[in-house]
């Protein structure tokens, strides 16, 4: 194990909670895998808030103002029904493993974004976290990069398509925040556009390798320089990110990994094409999810290169595409099902045919949910008469693979979708599932910038999802 200089330094300030240099070995030891059965996992974020009712927790029997328009349909696992427009997904059910009763209080789509994708409270002195921070507590994806770096020339942690923004802020919980610039994803862009390339892995045709090698001895020349003014803040990030750009332009292997053309036009196909080139309107607008198919397609390339994590999120920029305020059944059947369907159980089929769904982890989920009663206001949006608003009380978190029992129920809501019945989860919870799921306990610890160790989870995973307790 390597120990920077900030950490010696630290440890001086570590001195007056009783930790001091074996203290942080032995913390920065309790990172190692434990030998959970995923290696990766593909995060596939539902921004804007999923409407469970609608999709996978429908309550046909509910009153007319709580109910569903759509019908449910019975699916391959046994006893689980869903949405009739997800009639794909359906035959793949076998594969999933449902939480019904995942739960918090935050209404916001950017701190409950980061709820979701850190496991962290978005509460911080009394105030939501709504943009990036360099303290922020970092991904999953960021600190998967820090305790499992991958040894092929691979980033360890992308993004797809681009960073998701809401409200004139990127939404926190995507960036590695206090892990630094080193562990932040690499973000890749949308491989369903024409002529794709990611940015900044292709090499201009006037710059030859030999080139490239001399630009980086310079580097090298420049980076111990700076390195006697010591660990200046505003340094942080500016070695490893030109680090990781050399790697990349240089790896062949990155190369064909981010290569969709490598794959059989059927494959291409059962994942979705992007059926119209025109992307200028939102799928809040009836512009659909176009992107998805070739996305989730990308993020199945990369994880059987060897990439740790891949998030894919269902918008594009400044589009919280389940965001269903108005329209909102409309807009499920005729921008949104039909692209989610095809996507997310070809997804499962691959996975499944090629056997990786045993060592990747699946997981897709919102920030939050959709009011049970159709009309509902909990937010500054609003919603029309069949609309529904902002519902972090009671939604539902999808998972496969990775061990996961496919077909297994965990939780149970109320007759109206309202709240938990039974098995209250909360996103601590679902970080800590994630965790156990990769095999890294929830009491490993990060060294935060002020050299305060951080369990990675401080939640319970829900070991009852799992095949087997490890």
């Amino acid at each position: 194990m390597t120990i920077t200089r900030r950490e010696l330094l630290r440890l001086g300030g570590l001195a007056p909670l009783g930790l001091g240099l074996a203290d942080l070995l032995r913390s920065s030891a309790r990172a190692e895998p434990r030998g959970g059965p995923a290696k990766s996992c593909i995060l596939f974020f539902l921004e804007g808030g999923p409407a469970h009712q609608d999709l996978w927790d429908m309550k046909p029997d509910a009153p007319a103002e709580f109910r569903s328009e759509f019908q449910p349909i019975a699916s391959s696992a046994p006893g689980i029904s869903v949405c009739e427009h997800l009639p794909m997904l359906a035959e793949q059910m076998h594969h999933v493993a449902l939480v019904r009763s995942v739960h918090h209080q935050v209404v916001d789509h950017n701190a409950g974004s980061y709820y979701a994708l850190t496991g962290r409270s978005p509460v911080q002195g009394g105030q939501l976290i709504v943009h990036d921070e360099p303290d922020n507590f970092p991904p999953f994806g960021s600190v998967l990069a820090q305790l499992r770096p991958v040894t092929r020339r691979l980033p360890p942690f992308v993004h797809l398509p681009e960073i998701m923004s809401n409200n004139g802020f990127d939404l926190p919980g995507q960036r590695a925040g206090f892990l630094g610039a080193a562990c932040d994803p690499l973000v890749a862009g949308d491989p369903s556009l024409p002529g794709y390339q990611v940015p900044g892995l292709g090499l201009p045709a006037e710059l030859p390798l030999e080139r490239l090698a001399q630009r980086r001895d310079l580097l090298n020349a420049i980076d111990q320089s700076l390195a006697v003014l010591g660990d200046e803040p505003k340094f942080d990030g500016v070695a490893a990110h030109y680090r990781q750009a050399f790697r990349l332009l240089t790896s062949s292997e990155a190369r064909r990994a981010f290569d969709l053309a490598q794959e059989p036009e059927a494959i291409r196909r059962r994942y979705g094409l992007p059926d119209r080139t025109d992307r200028s309107r939102e799928a809040r607008h009836f512009g659909g999810l176009p992107h998805l198919g070739q996305c989730l397609l990308l993020a199945r390339r990369l994880i059987e290169s060897g990439v740790r994590l891949v998030t894919v999120g269902t918008g594009r920029r400044f589009d919280q595409s389940w965001d269903t305020h108005r329209q909102h059944f409309p807009l499920l059947k005729r921008s949104l099902l039909p692209y989610f369907d095809r996507a997310f159980s070809a997804l499962l089929e691959d996975l499944a045919q090629r056997g990786l769904l045993d060592e990747t982890l699946v997981v897709a989920m919102g920030e939050f949910g959709r009011t049970p009663r159709l009309g509902q206001v909990t937010s500054g949006a609003g919603a029309d008469a069949a609309g529904r608003d902002h519902w972090p009380h009671c939604y539902t978190v999808l998972l496969a693979g990775g061990g996961v029992r496919g077909g297994a129920v965990y939780g149970q809501s109320d007759r109206w979708a309202a709240h938990p019945a039974r098995d209250p989860v909360t996103p601590e919870d679902v970080a800590a599932t994630i965790y156990h799921a990769l095999g890294i306990d929830a009491e490993t610890r990060l060294i935060d910038p002020l050299g305060r160790p951080q369990s990675v989870a401080l939640g319970q995973p829900i070991t009852e999802l799992f095949r087997a307790a490890r």
